[in-house]
């Protein structure tokens, strides 16, 4: 608990919402009897404010804006095929947005689908057609006196003003934006906007900087192009006087890299621009700005990725080394960081205290698809949520030294969909003590995962008659419908063929081994085995047994092995043959170090190059064989 106030969770989850709150640091979190819980199977969203004083979420029939004070419902809005919601910078307006759809029987047949409601009176103040499904949202300014939302290939802006009625007429256009962005600065007003325009064939795509209402082709006070940008993710400081540009591609031209190519780009209000220098090859996993301003840090590189802190100037200022990490959390004073790797990763975390720049624990969270900080700034909450995962969703609660403080393992017939906590407004809370020392929390309830070796279904509860990857099954589990140990035809000729098999290599084993019996005896006996004299010249009865050695050793000490070996398949060119050879091995060697970086061991960088060229090495390896 930190400033006498404990932040709730609202749970949304495939049977409605809910709040849960708790009784302070170490408290369990329980369900907020004073909220009514909302009983749907069709809650597509749920919201806070900025401010933290309302709640809002879509249960299939009506949106739902709840007071955060008592929890008691405000407005029902009559938007029943609510996809997204979002409240404007100052908790003023509501957006909805549904997913657009026509319907040829209806005398109007575009209909809009993005509307803005006031929220203290619950009025609908503007709709417009966005087909858009990412970016669907209007950016405003920090002061909610602009907002301008890109609608097909034209950007339109919005100017509102207090003592005028809402606008329903854009005050400027901007055009040939078509699959292109924009964003508004969260800093002073008037803000400023960043404009993307993708390339087309021989010219780059672009980046502009503005100043509102200076948007003409002459004004930009910064600009930056790039060639290799199919799309670009905009990333504003919250002091808006720094926006970071991550650029993609689906396709990488070069051929380095299965997905795709990504560089990173910065441009500042004063006009600077720069480009983001990354000491190493491989995808770029994660950026985020500290909530400080004055920093960002990237993820980047094959695994295990490097991570490094960047200043305004893009001057590499701490390398975080080394790990199995794609993600980056802040909290929101920016003196504490979480590195994650989640997804294809199991669930690494790793807390930096971001003010002395050291790391205070690492630990496993495993299934992990979501993280939050605390608005308080010192604990963190992990979840399993579906649809990204639909078995053992719950949700667990950490201290920042990595002390598991609650844990909730939702119902199997249910879906747990999304967790948040609640917000606040902004000095609402100090920032928090950062402590090194481990707390002491509970014991996790969620089963660990088996280390025991995978073995199929088929070959489960077996009894083998003889070791070895010889042996064959003997009693098999028994198939419902069938008599015990029934063996289909095919079955038993396979069985006929093992045992066969199996006798073949018992006869070599024997013709070696009496081969070996008729050669002199060589009296090579260790010193603990000698004749004892006092008894009769009898040998000591512990001497250690040796067991007989199947491959054995030739007189130049190299070991032989007795078990034929099927000669490779002649494709009838040797020099095919030669590059099948070559291929095999270097395939054979990618498998040893695909399982030495899966043990965490650190890899040289020819290393990693190596063992990412397994694709292009299967590929050619099956042309060859085809050809």
């Amino acid at each position: 608990m930190a400033n006498g106030i404990s932040p709730t969770l609202t749970i949304r989850s495939s049977t409605g919402v809910e709040v849960w709150k708790s009784g302070g640091f170490k408290e369990p979190y329980v369900p907020d009897s004073t909220f009514a819980r909302e009983e749907s199977k069709l809650c597509r969203a749920i919201v806070y404010s900025p401010n933290g004083r309302f709640l809002a979420w879509a249960n299939g029939t009506t949106v739902q804006i709840c007071s955060a004070s008592n929890w008691k419902v405000v407005h029902k809005l009559p938007r029943p095929k609510a996809f997204y919601l979002k409240f404007s910078p100052r908790s003023t307006y509501l957006m909805t947005w549904e997913i657009y759809t026509e319907n040829p029987k209806d005398e109007v047949k575009e209909k809009p689908n993005l509307f803005l409601y006031d929220v203290t009176s619950g009025r609908e103040m503007f709709s417009i057609i966005q087909k858009r499904h990412a970016d669907w949202e209007m950016h405003w300014a920090a002061d909610e006196s602009l907002f301008a939302v890109m609608v097909g290939g034209e950007i339109l802006f919005y100017e509102v003003k207090a003592d005028t009625n809402f606008p329903t007429k854009p005050s400027k256009r901007l055009g040939g934006v078509r699959n292109g962005g924009v964003s508004v600065s969260p800093g002073q007003s008037p803000p400023f906007v960043a404009f993307y325009v993708p390339g087309t064939k021989g010219a780059p795509s672009m980046c502009r900087l503005f100043r509102y209402p200076n948007l003409e082709a002459n004004q930009p006070i910064a600009s930056k192009s790039f060639f290799q940008a199919d799309k670009v993710e905009m990333m504003w400081n919250q002091k808006g006087n720094g926006i970071l540009l991550l650029t993609s591609t689906d396709v990488d031209q070069t051929g380095v890299s299965y997905y795709g190519k990504q560089a990173l780009h910065f441009m500042t209000t004063k006009g600077d621009s720069y480009a983001v220098q990354l000491n190493t090859e491989g995808s770029i996993h994660a950026v985020s700005w500290s909530p400080r301003s004055t920093e960002f840090c990237v993820v980047y590189g094959f695994m295990p990725s490097k991570a490094t802190l960047f200043n305004l100037k893009c001057d590499a200022v701490f390398d975080f080394g080394t790990g199995n990490r794609n993600s980056i959390y802040y909290n929101e004073h920016g003196n504490l960081l979480v590195f994650g790797g989640f997804g294809n990763l199991p669930g690494y975390i790793e807390v930096w205290d971001m003010n002395q720049k050291k790391l205070i624990t690492e630990h496993k969270a495993p299934d992990t698809t979501l993280l939050e900080w605390s608005p308080a700034g010192d604990i963190f909450l992990t979840a399993t949520t579906a649809p990204r995962l639909r078995m053992s969703n719950g949700f667990k609660i950490w201290h920042h030294t990595g002390a598991l403080l609650h844990e909730t393992q939702w119902p199997e017939k249910q879906e747990l969909l999304e967790v948040i906590w609640q917000k606040y407004a902004p000095g609402t809370f100090k920032e928090n003590t950062i402590i090194n020392e481990k707390i002491v929390g509970i014991a996790s309830k969620t089963p660990q995962a088996s280390k025991q070796k995978y073995v199929p279904p088929g070959m489960r509860n077996n009894v083998s008659i003889t070791g070895g990857e010889s042996s064959i099954p003997a009693a098999r589990a028994p198939i419902p419908g069938l008599p015990p140990g029934y063996r289909s035809a095919a079955q038993q000729v396979k069985d006929k063929k093992q045992k066969n098999k199996n006798k073949s290599k018992d006869s070599v084993a024997n013709s070696a081994n009496n081969t070996s019996s008729n050669l002199p005896v060589q009296n090579n006996r260790p010193t603990s085995a000698v004749v004892n004299n006092t008894s009769g010249g009898q040998e000591k009865k512990n001497r250690p047994k040796t067991a007989p050695n199947p491959n054995p050793e030739t007189p130049n000490g190299k070991t032989t092995d007795t078990t034929p070996k099927r000669p490779p398949q002649s494709s009838g060119d040797p020099e095919k043959d030669k590059k099948i050879k070559s291929i095999n091995k270097k395939l054979k060697d990618i498998k040893l170090l695909k399982e030495k970086n899966e043990r965490g061991e650190k890899l040289e960088q020819t290393q990693i190059i190596k063992m990412n060229s397994e694709a292009e090495l299967v590929k050619e390896l099956k042309a060859l064989k085809a050809s």
